[in-house]
């Protein structure tokens, strides 16, 4: 899977607080897997790509499924057949996803910031109520920026419900043994990937700052 990214942004402060406290930003995340499917028998492989904001007050509190978009190319295409640009535009009021320069989504969070976007209860602390620029905290400070191709994992993003044709997932999410399951099923899930078809490659990161 190859990848060109940019970035654009403002507003960069110090990064200082844990996560998802602390913010994350995903400017994109996918699987390698060549045909992977969802119950709807949409590919959820090489054939999708999300981009995320993960923020929250602690681990179990995060409200990335209201700042989460996935985009799926043509059937058969795929994003692994070549180049593309992952986009971000960052300023003090949005953040805007694009991919090839089609617009993704854009965050545009109110007074009330992602506090009010993610509607947490009311009983719990706001960790950025004190923040310079509340409306936009977490994201009003310095990040890394994360480009991820997944393997597996037990949150869920392959879910135990995906089909492969001929492969079973190796492993199940609740499963205490999951790590063991994955390599003990490693060879039936690497065919599931076709070589550098699925090889994560960058060609560049392009930053600016206006």
């Amino acid at each position: 899977m190859s990848f060109r990214l940019f970035f654009n942004f403002e507003c960069l402060k110090k990064y200082c607080r844990s996560w998802p406290a602390s913010g994350e930003i995903d400017l994109l995340e996918s699987r390698g897997n060549a045909e992977l499917y969802d119950t709807d028998n949409i590919n959820i492989g090489v054939e999708q790509v999300a981009q995320t904001l993960h923020f929250g007050p602690f681990h179990s509190m995060n409200g990335w499924e209201k700042t989460h978009f996935e985009q799926n190319s043509r059937r058969g295409e795929g994003y692994n057949k070549g180049f593309h640009l992952y986009q971000l535009e960052w300023t003090p009021d949005r953040i805007k996803f694009s991919v090839d320069n089609e617009p993704v989504a854009e965050v545009l969070p109110s007074n009330g910031g992602f506090w009010e976007l993610a509607g947490f209860p009311s009983n719990l602390e706001n960790p950025w109520r004190f923040a310079e620029n509340a409306k936009m905290a977490p994201f009003d400070q310095k990040f890394y920026l994360l480009v991820g191709l997944a393997v597996g994992g037990t949150n869920s993003y392959f879910p135990d419900s995906a089909t492969s044709p001929n492969t079973r997932k190796p492993w199940t999410n609740e499963s205490p043994t999951a790590k063991r399951d994955f390599w003990n099923g490693r060879e039936e899930w690497l065919r599931t990937w076709k070589g550098e078809d699925s090889a994560l490659i960058i060609d560049y990161i392009r930053v600016w700052a206006i």
